[in-house]
């Protein structure tokens, strides 16, 4: 699977709404990170539609390597 440019070493603490539609940059090139800016334009990667099950504290890849996309797994501390 093609993965995206680190964006962060680190995971993005974001607040979910229960039926709220996520797009995560899986390029790793947007400027509203973790969250698709279109940025992907001009990669192969397309951004990761997530719809939150429920509401609370979610956290999402940062460096675009995980293998739970859109959520961290902890890659990050391999790199």
């Amino acid at each position: 699977m093609l993965k995206g440019q680190i964006a962060q070493k680190g995971p993005y603490r974001v607040e979910v709404e229960a039926g709220k539609t996520y797009f995560w940059c899986a390029c790793g090139r947007s400027q509203n990170q973790p969250f698709c800016d279109g940025s992907h334009k001009v990669t192969e990667l397309t951004p990761v539609r997530w719809k939150a099950e429920a509401s609370g504290t979610r956290w999402f890849c940062g460096c675009k390597q995980t293998d739970t996309r859109p959520l961290c797994d902890g890659t990050h501390k391999k790199l």
